[in-house]
């Protein structure tokens, strides 16, 4: 099994380190010193290099972080400047912490994991949301924070950035359930040890850890860091080959004496690194395959056997008749949530059901098998599943395709279901999509989405606002992409500051403001006057920040004539610069689909309590 990091399945150039172990830097991490080549003898280095803020400076980029997202704080700043000091690596100051985690969550999305740095405390617990999120949609985060002097631990002294008590740990104690490892660094011989175990565990565990350095010790030299560290080698997880031989076996018999058997893929085909093995199964299968809604993007949407989302009540057209009417399916790496069930609305039998996890198959009401690697299953299972086209021959007979929207008079206000015909057609495999919490979830899983380009949003975790700090991050690490984001106002207003973080990062993606005057996702659920806005001259406050430093261009549009004069604009003339569109729709002008949605999700949040 292969153990190199990346989004989905990892990039092709770091296949071959994974003949021998190596965790590899994704192919977009220029110079990686990390390759399956035998390791060069290590260089000595100076007194200035050897020192704990250079080890972890250098560990960051060997594994393929080269932008550190930050916000300076007093006891973190001897440590930023030796991260400054290392080659290859970034040092991106955002406007607050909570901007710099989700940063960090749209990087790692894009590069297979992310950085942080915050100080201690009041730094810690406004990263701790995003920390959050990451570790609820499986992203390798990195948080560092800088710690106290290693001298005040252990005294009675009341710090600063604290809330008056003499104990340092709470942002230690509120760290540990949300990241799979956390790390308090108060001396240097074991510095290095702490340091790259915390590291490999968010490579392997694919969750955020938490890693924090006391502020008077990255200065300081130690016999330990006096070498370039040598490669991480993590140790693979192999699948216990009696139980995968087991759930094979198992899973083939259930499959093949299937009429209609269907595949659909899950969020955690990104953690098992299972995208292309899923779609050879797809291949060797003949099944007509669908994608639970956050797992948009991680596998092909061109393929023939392609029929969509599957969401439930408000899946793609004819998407969940196949599904739900299959009489066998598989899910590969899911999750069932009440916003994924559509309010456990899910028309779906346990009995017909093989659930597939990164490393455990349960088939039908049993057996389960466990040990057994997803990665590994679904290759085994495409070697000896037979070839059953019946599900998307049916699917052929009763699809119809869907409609354009209707024709708008001349100077009509704008509809976002023609907003959204437009956002299609501006898609290339050079581009990527950023889909905030809200009626973006749903028009952006309406798009078709063109071979290689992204796409990303945080359903697990759904916080609003997710998306400024997450273009940031995912800007940054595919730098090789022009990124679209759909945005609301309301979610907009909660992080808008880091847009000027994108202008010193001279990036130029798109960003379409949706202003319909409120949050919209939660009118639907539950509507009452805390979901009314104050409305923001949003043209008018991103010109603001610009203020003539950077590449920016905005535009207001109320009609289709003028959204097809501002795209325009921004893939011809205006290509290099951030683009700030913002489209002025009607308050009830949303999907039907969150129509659906939300009356099913406001259901289940009212149910009754039981009986006692």
């Amino acid at each position: 099994m292969d153990t190199h990091i990346g989004s989905v399945d990892g990039p092709a150039a770091a296949a071959a380190a994974a003949s021998n172990n190596t965790v590899s830097c994704p192919a977009s991490a220029p110079g990686c010193p990390m390759a399956s080549t035998p390791a060069q003898p290590a260089e000595t280095l100076s007194a200035g290099e050897a020192s704990l803020g250079r080890h972890l400076a250098r560990r960051l980029v060997q594994v393929g972080v080269n932008d550190v997202f930050a916000v300076p704080g007093d006891f973190n700043l001897t440590l930023l400047d030796h991260l400054i000091a290392e080659p290859g690596l970034r040092l991106v100051g955002c406007c607050n912490e909570l901007n710099a985690g989700y940063a960090a969550d749209g990087y790692a999305r894009a590069r297979g994991v992310g950085a942080c740095a915050v100080t201690f405390t009041v730094g810690g617990l406004s990263v701790l949301n995003a920390i959050a999120g990451a570790y609820s949609e499986n992203l390798p985060v990195i948080c560092i924070a800088g710690g106290p002097n290693s001298n005040d631990y252990g005294t009675n002294r009341i710090l600063h950035h604290t809330i008056g008590l003499p104990d340092f740990s709470q942002e230690l104690r509120c760290f540990q359930t949300v990241t799979c490892h956390q790390a308090v660094v108060t001396n240097l011989d074991d510095a290095h040890e702490q340091i790259d175990t915390a590291i490999a565990t968010a490579l392997k565990e694919s969750k955020p850890v938490y890693l924090s350095i006391s502020c008077n010790l990255p200065g300081l030299p130690h016999h330990t860091f006096s070498r370039d560290p040598v490669p991480f080698f993590l140790t693979p997880r192999m699948s216990n080959k009696m139980g995968l031989e087991a759930a094979v076996e198992a899973t083939v018999e259930f499959l093949n004496k299937a009429v209609k058997p269907v595949l659909v893929g899950g969020p955690k085909l990104r953690v098992a690194k299972a995208g292309k093995a899923f779609v050879d199964l797809v291949d060797a299968s003949g099944y007509a395959y669908a994608v639970m809604p956050s797992a948009k993007g991680l596998v092909p949407e061109t393929h023939p056997h392609f029929i969509g989302t599957y969401w439930g009540a408000v899946s793609t057209a004819f998407c969940a008749e196949i599904v739900e009417s299959a009489d066998a399916y598989l899910f590969a790496g899911p999750i069932f949530n009440d916003y994924s069930s559509v309010g456990y609305s899910f028309l779906l039998k346990k009995d017909k059901a093989i659930i597939v996890q990164p490393e455990r198959v349960i088939v039908g009401n049993g057996p389960a098998f466990g040990c057994v690697m997803m990665k590994e299953y679904l290759s085994e299972l495409a070697k000896r599943v037979k070839k059953n086209t019946t599900a998307y021959e049916n699917y052929k007979r009763i699809f119809v395709p869907e409609g354009q929207p209707l024709e708008s008079e001349p100077n009509e206000p704008l509809r976002v279901n023609v907003l959204f015909k437009h956002i299609q057609k501006m898609l290339t495999g050079d581009s990527a999509m950023i889909a905030e919490t809200g009626d973006s979830w749903f028009n952006c899983q309406k798009l078709k989405l063109p071979e290689g380009c992204g796409y990303e949003f945080q359903m697990q975790y759904g916080s609003i606002g997710w998306s400024v700090g997450a273009l940031l991050g995912y800007a940054q690490g595919a730098n090789q992409k022009r990124v679209i984001a759909c945005i609301g106002d309301g979610s907009f207003q909660v992080t808008a500051q880091d847009v000027s973080t994108m202008l010193r990062c001279e990036q130029n993606s798109i960003i379409f403001l949706i202003n319909n005057g409120g949050y919209t996702i939660e009118v639907e659920i539950h509507d009452g006057p805390y979901n009314v806005i104050k409305n923001w001259n949003y043209t008018g406050f991103v010109d603001a920040i610009h203020n003539g430093e950077g590449k920016c261009w905005t535009s207001k549009v109320k009609c289709e004539e003028e959204l097809t004069a501002a795209i325009e604009t921004a893939l011809g003339e205006k290509k290099d610069c951030l683009c700030f569109i913002e489209v002025i729709a009607h308050k009830d002008d949303t999907s039907k689909e969150l129509l659906e949605w939300g009356s099913r999700v406001s259901a289940a949040n009212s149910r009754p309590p039981n009986p006692q």
